[in-house]
Parts: structure tokens; C-alpha cells; sequence
């Protein structure tokens, strides 16, 4: 274990930092696709798993061959 602490952010800054609307965000953790955290009333999203996502996608909307 490496100790080190998650680094969260709100609904609205994750979908901020995804380019996003935060209605998407949280479809996004309904369905798996991120981990939602935090207590009922305040979601939380870990940015390092927010970061590694768009890395991920990034390749698919650079605008690769034939586009």
C-alpha cells in the first residue's frame, strides 16, 4: 500500500476537468464507468481515475485516420 491519499473533486468540477455535463458524470458512475464516493448528499469523484479516463479516450477523438 502506497499511503497515498485519493484526490477528489465535486460533480461539477469532474465534469469540468471531463468536458462534460455533470448529468454525465453521474450516469457515468451509475453504470460503472467511474466510482462515485462521498457521502449521500455530496458525490465525489476520484481525479487520478477521472485523469486516466480521458487518457484512454483521448486517442479516439484526436482525430485519427480518415477524419
Amino acid at each position: 500500500m502506497t499511503g497515498q491519499r485519493r484526490r477528489t473533486v465535486s460533480t461539477e468540477l469532474a465534469a469540468l476537468a471531463m468536458g462534460v455535463s455533470e448529468a454525465t458524470i453521474r450516469k457515468w458512475a451509475s453504470r460503472g464507468k467511474i466510482t462515485r464516493y462521498g457521502r449521500k448528499q455530496r458525490a465525489e469523484y476520484d481525479l487520478d481515475e477521472l485523469i486516466a479516463l480521458r487518457q484512454r479516450a483521448a486517442p479516439l477523438s484526436a482525430g485519427g485516420p480518415g477524419v
